[in-house]
């Protein structure tokens, strides 16, 4: 860190297809981490790269006879809408690898030069033998990786670790010259790295902070690492590194194959914006988190009791600083600890329960968390539910264990379920079993529905959203 000022490189998207939540999930959290940052005093330069050139891109460029540029400008521009949905900053550089060649070949001359890398039959490899701190970010040592290691049938290298730094071309596909090596495209690895040294770290003294999924953790943070900090002044590349958790989709990975794949366009049509970051943000970002439409609709029940208590508080009046010590404290304690987003919305929850800060100093501290208020949040809210209401209510029922009120509700209209479900809870609290009780209220919560208990009986309506 030099001075008030914080560098943050964060691997970004490989635009060869359409992105999903998963991939928001990460570049979501490091746009908080910016915003409280700037909160704490820092000047943040931060850069999101672009990896428009791969083997997908190419490969589904060759299928559908497109140039891979317009298939990775379509997918990028879908993606950037949807970013801009969910209320990120603007990257200070969003730099694509294909404008980075000269640097790129520039640093890959240094390594090969250094004797850290050779030219051989397909294209010039990493000799991951020479950085002996290999395996250190994964914590893995060389003869655990070694034996996981392969040589495919089309690659020429030393050893089944080594990596390629530039892919000598193959007939249809995109090159670039390279003198005397041979024309071809880099690799994936060593395009981060040059963009990283050109943009944040010129004169090799190492930037603050480098990020991206758990799963860039090895090879591709791995290799960074390895062809970097041999050509560094003073290593280490960066002085942090941090790794955003899993996202599955109903206990599963997402993928195609498996029938839960949906892309971040068509599910920002179905979810509020807003909802699916304030999900995020009751997660650790290190977790692995499961993402179900149970769990987006009570995360919009949550932020729709904050919007109340943001219409109920009281504006600072004119001249009047908004500030909120308590709040200001618990706030900075909870994001100071490895920006605890959990216990900085439990904080939120606290406050406004007990409306101490003013509307003006929630919304600041919502700004920091990238959940702004906007004009919307004063209107009075209206009680609606999902169209798919029902079945909501029944996955609910059968993961509190209610198998048969599930089944009960099968194809009912939404009053009707709902009066249903609070008849088997009322008979739940007749016979004083007070547990299924409350998972029943819990499981109709959930879903979206208060129920109020009184003298008069059992009453529900509604959530407001």
């Amino acid at each position: 860190m030099r001075d008030d000022d914080v560098r943050i490189y964060v691997c970004g998207l490989t635009p060869s297809a359409q992105a999903h939540l998963g991939h928001a999930r990460s570049f979501l959290f490091f746009d908080v981490l910016r915003r409280y940052l700037g909160h704490r005093g820092y000047h943040v330069t931060y850069v999101q790269n672009v990896t428009d050139i791969d083997d997908r891109s190419i490969n589904a460029g060759k299928e559908t006879g497109r140039n891979y540029h317009d298939i990775v400008d379509g997918y990028y521009a879908e993606f950037k809408a949807s970013m801009r949905k969910l209320g990120t900053l603007e990257y200070d550089h969003e730099p694509y690898a294909t404008r980075y060649i000269a640097p790129i070949q520039a640093m890959i001359r240094e390594l090969v030069d250094r004797g850290h890398a050779y030219a051989s039959k397909d294209g010039i490899y990493y000799r991951v033998s020479t950085f002996r701190n290999y395996g250190r970010l994964a914590n893995r040592n060389v003869e655990e990786l070694e034996a996981g290691a392969r040589i495919e049938v089309d690659e020429h290298k030393e050893d089944p670790l080594d990596f390629a730094l530039w892919k000598f071309a193959k007939p249809g596909e995109p090159s670039w010259a390279f003198e005397p090596y041979g024309d071809g495209r880099p690799g994936w690895h060593i395009e981060c790295s040059a963009m990283a040294r050109e943009l944040l770290d010129p004169e090799g003294l190492g930037f603050d902070i480098h990020g991206g999924g758990a799963d860039l953790i090895f090879p591709h943070h791995e290799n960074e690492i390895a062809q970097s900090e041999p050509l560094m002044a003073r290593p280490p590349m960066a002085n942090f590194w941090v790794h955003g958790g899993l996202l599955l989709f109903d206990n599963r990975k997402m993928a195609k194959s498996l029938g839960n794949f949906e892309p971040l366009s068509d599910l920002l049509q179905r979810h509020d914006p807003q909802a699916i970051r304030w999900l995020f943000l009751q997660t650790g970002y290190r977790k692995v988190m499961n993402f179900t439409e149970d769990s987006i609709a009570a995360a919009g029940l949550g932020l729709a009791r904050v919007k109340a208590a943001y219409r109920d508080l009281t504006p600072a009046t004119d001249g009047e600083p908004a500030t909120s010590p308590e709040l200001d404290e618990r706030m900075e304690a909870a994001l100071d600890d490895d920006m605890n987003t959990a216990a900085a919305l439990a904080g939120l929850y606290d406050a406004v329960s007990r409306s101490t800060p003013s509307r003006e100093r929630l919304a600041y501290w919502l700004g920091v968390l990238g959940v702004a208020p906007n004009d919307s949040w004063l209107e009075e809210p209206v009680a609606v539910l999902a169209p798919d209401f029902t079945q909501r209510l029944q996955r609910a029922l059968l993961e509190s264990g209610f198998d048969s009120a599930a089944n009960a509700i099968e194809g009912v209209e939404p009053a009707d379920a709902i009066e249903r479900v609070v008849a088997v809870r009322g008979e739940a609290r007749r016979t004083k079993d007070w547990g299924a009780s409350d998972r029943l209220r819990d499981a109709l919560a959930r879903s979206g529905v208060d129920v109020k208990d009184s003298k008069e009986g059992t009453t529900w309506s509604v959530a407001l959203q």
